[in-house]
């Protein structure tokens, strides 16, 4: 056989042997879309159905949560999840919409911040529990037509984790990668904007290496833990912040994430449709880093303490709006309470923002608590709509 025959040879091998990715975006900028299933058990205004997605608003869309149980993927919720025992079959109906949007991308997550880091750890500390996690993960996506896999481990080598959790995920997500490219399955990572969880957590050469993208979650920069009022997500700093705090942006972690060796076409910026709430000390001191004495009234909708929807934000007219410029995003007040958020103003400036700094796409957490009715009088869906508009190009 000559050498062209054996190249063509060669060549007819790889190609049965390769399968395309499920990556079907055609677009030059990622819209990630989390959804928080949970919400289909929420009252009123507040329920969120599968049929409340507009598929043609995001690239890719990711199923939260399932969890990590006796080493494998295993379904959160059953009744919702499944359609056995006359259950709810969400995730036939979260996948269905591809046939609505052919362009569309669907994964299932895993993790999330209620499951906590200790089985991970164990997990992948483990050679024979990573091959167990690793087949059931395509098994999985395999039955259920996932796309794909998001990992929501919140963290590696944090919160009961050890610290060869480090290397460890970066070998799991290698042992993940290997067997999903025969399928063309996806694998994704949600990851902190925190410098402290990030230089103990990963190896950011290593995850970027077998990671498809990375969402980093540029939120939850300050919260009701604190003991004044902080921004749930600010753009840039603040004069006069402490050396601690001026860490604590959008733009520091993203930039972070990229000066440790992230690829920029692989980072999608992570933006909340939600505030953190916080109830004043004094009411008539209502300023960013005010004195604050607790968590916010929980919301009608969310009945969370400590944050808000934007949906039960914008629909609550008893709010002073407030603009700040130099953090590029919003805050609002109404008598002792307080709540930092972004709004479409602020979002599409995010939205401004990745795209200036080349990177690979946006990300939010979650559809449910955008103005996905539209009650607000902005159309549905009024944070994502904008995002999606600007990333369209």
């Amino acid at each position: 056989m000559d050498l062209r025959s054996v190249c063509m040879l060669l060549l007819l091998v790889a190609l049965v042997a390769s399968t395309p990715s499920r990556d079907r975006n055609n677009k030059k900028y990622r819209v990630v879309c989390y959804l928080g299933s949970w919400a289909n058990y929420r009252e009123g205004d507040g329920k969120f159905v599968i049929e409340d997605i507009d598929s043609n608003l995001c690239t890719h869309l990711i199923y939260g949560f399932a969890k990590l149980e006796s080493n494998k993927i295993t379904v959160f919720d059953p009744y919702l999840d499944l359609k056995e025992n006359w259950g709810l079959d969400a995730f036939q109906r979260f996948n269905n919409l591809k046939k609505k949007n052919p362009n569309l991308s669907t994964l299932i997550a895993i993790g999330g911040w209620n499951e906590g880091s200790t089985k991970y750890s164990q997990m992948v500390a483990d050679p024979n529990a990573r091959a167990t996690f690793v087949k059931s993960a395509v098994d999985f996506c395999l039955k259920y037509d996932f796309d794909g896999l998001d990992m929501d481990w919140e963290y590696p080598a944090n919160r009961g984790g050890a610290a060869a959790d480090k290397q460890n995920f970066v070998t799991l997500l290698k042992e993940l990668k290997e067997a999903f490219e025969p399928h063309g399955l996806l694998l994704s990572a949600a990851v902190s904007a925190g410098k402290n969880t990030i230089d103990t957590a990963y190896d950011i050469p290593g995850v970027s290496k077998y990671l498809d993208f990375i969402n980093v979650m540029a939120y939850d920069f300050h919260g009701s833990w604190e003991k004044s009022t902080g921004h749930n997500a600010p753009l840039y700093e603040r004069p006069g912040e402490s050396e601690g705090d001026k860490m604590l942006n959008v733009d520091y972690a993203i930039k972070y994430w990229l000066q440790k060796g992230a690829p920029k076409n692989k980072i999608n910026l992570g933006m909340g449709t939600y505030g953190r709430t916080f109830t004043l000390a004094n009411p008539s001191d209502n300023k960013l880093g005010a004195p604050a004495t607790g968590p916010g009234t929980a919301g009608p909708l969310t009945k969370e303490p400590g944050m808000l929807g934007y949906n039960e934000i914008c629909s609550d007219k008893g709010w002073t709006e407030v603009f700040d410029e130099t953090i590029q995003a919003p805050y609002a007040y109404n008598g002792n309470q307080w709540v930092g958020y972004d709004n479409v103003k602020s979002i599409g400036i995010k939205a401004d923002y990745l795209t200036r700094e080349g990177l690979g796409g946006g990300m939010i957490w979650s559809l449910e608590t955008d103005d996905f009715r539209g009650n607000c009088g902005g159309g549905k869906y009024p944070l994502l709509s904008t995002i999606s508009r600007k990333l369209s190009g």
